[in-house]
């Protein structure tokens, strides 16, 4: 029973991850991280099909095996965090509420620029970190 929740868990992720990749302001790494983690807990199978995918499985290893975020992703992700605050705020118009989607929106750039970048590929392969 508690398997198939994982697997529903990251089949709902993964689902979530895949309208980010078409659909602006909505986030695509951290549903694909949320859907690696399920599939750890409830389907090897499909967690290694996902770890191996030619568009996502590079950014989950770095994450899943180091901790680690790109500095082209790091960048990516700050403007694309100011910009969706920018708007809010613009259509916000209540100063505490500015003042807590600021706090907020701070401290995920806080945690995306405090984790370590991916180490240079051990076998001498070119970096993928242009992608």
């Amino acid at each position: 029973m508690l398997r198939t929740l994982w697997l529903g868990g990251g089949f709902v992720a993964l689902f979530l991850g895949g309208l980010g990749a078409v659909l602006p302001m909505v986030p695509t790494t951290p549903f694909i991280i949320l859907a690696a983690a399920c599939f750890a807990r409830g389907s090897p199978r499909c967690h290694r099909w996902l770890r191996e995918h030619p568009r996502f499985g590079q950014v989950l290893r770095e994450w899943e095996d180091h901790g680690a975020i790109r500095r082209r992703s790091k960048v990516w992700a700050t403007a694309l965090i100011a910009l969706t605050g920018l708007v809010s705020a613009a259509m916000v118009p209540i100063a505490f509420a500015r003042i807590g989607l600021a706090t907020v929106l701070g401290a995920v750039l806080l945690f995306i620029w405090t984790r370590r970048e991916p180490p240079p590929p051990a076998d001498g392969a070119p970096s993928a970190a242009g992608s």
